[in-house]
């Protein structure tokens, strides 16, 4: 009875997520409960895979391979794009954790974790890629796959804009109302469960805030972007800053000027929008290592 509540419960509790997702995506009636069913679905391929595998990232690469035959396969049934039903259902399976600790080493100093950390969330998004990848090569869903992989920011609705929008602000809002907790917290957790800072609330508030900017970055940048998008402007920032506060505000601006370059650029060379950004943002961290080297 224990082991089947093992599998069970993550699959529940994958399958309330994509409820979740599904409403912020716009989807409704059958279409929320085939996107719920795929991430549930997904998610007990994972766990199945795991004692025959013993690793994750091929784990995920089967997973990814289920939810893309089921997505493809309601897809046709009910004559409507795959990409809402394979975007909403992998999300279960997008590694938003190790994109936060990734950058939470980063941010500690922890170079080693944190190479070790960057390289394995890179693998387990490639996993997710490639097992989309490899379906769609037999199911003939080129386009829905690269709006997946890659993004489709130019062909975001007014809701969708709306809705990002407001959830953006929503994320300033609580970064600068909780700033001296969050510095506490990724400064010296120690410390600041010493003088009652609260940290575990401080830790739900950060992963919060992350999994809200993944929802986001998702929708425009894809799967395969969002990942460098998240973790290359702080890089960047702490090349040439030293403190929590610099290295938040130089982060922020490099971030949006990567964006309207990419932007722009991806226009004049007819190239894909979210793949265009993130190549501006490499840009600016080779540019800012640089100058930090020879700053010395």
């Amino acid at each position: 009875m224990r082991e089947a509540l093992l599998y069970l419960l993550p699959c529940v509790y994958a399958f309330l997520a994509c409820i979740g997702f599904s409403m912020l995506f716009n989807i409704h009636g059958a279409g929320m409960l085939i996107c719920a069913g795929g991430g549930a679905l997904g998610w007990l391929s994972y766990l199945l895979t795991g004692p025959l595998v013993g690793n994750d990232i091929i784990q995920s690469f089967f997973a990814a391979l289920v939810i893309s035959a089921w997505s493809e396969v309601m897809a046709r049934l009910r004559k409507c794009p795959v990409t809402s039903y394979l975007l909403v259902a992998l999300f279960p399976l997008v590694p938003g954790g190790g994109i936060y600790y990734t950058m939470e080493h980063a941010l500690n100093g922890d170079t080693e974790l944190f190479l070790d950390t960057l390289m394995h969330t890179l693998g387990l998004a490639g996993a997710l890629a490639v097992g989309v990848i490899v379906l769609s090569l037999s199911t003939g869903m080129t386009s829905d796959v690269n709006n997946y992989l890659f993004g489709s920011m130019l062909a975001m609705s007014g809701e969708d804009v709306t809705l990002s929008v407001v959830l953006a602000a929503a994320v300033l809002m609580l970064f600068v109302l909780f700033y001296r907790r969050i510095f506490a917290v990724t400064f010296d957790e120690t410390f600041a469960r010493a003088t009652g800072g609260h940290a575990e609330a401080c830790n739900m508030l950060l992963a919060l805030l992350t999994a809200v900017t993944i929802v986001l970055g998702m929708r425009v940048m894809g799967t395969m972007l969002i990942s460098s998008l998240i973790i290359f402007p702080a890089l960047t920032a702490m090349r040439v800053c030293r403190s929590f506060k610099s290295v938040t505000l130089c982060a922020a601006a490099v971030s949006v000027v990567c964006f309207f370059v990419g932007l722009c650029a991806s226009y004049l060379l007819s190239t894909a929008a979210g793949a265009t950004v993130v190549v501006a943002n490499i840009l600016a961290f080779l540019i800012f290592a640089a100058v930090g080297r020879l700053r010395g």
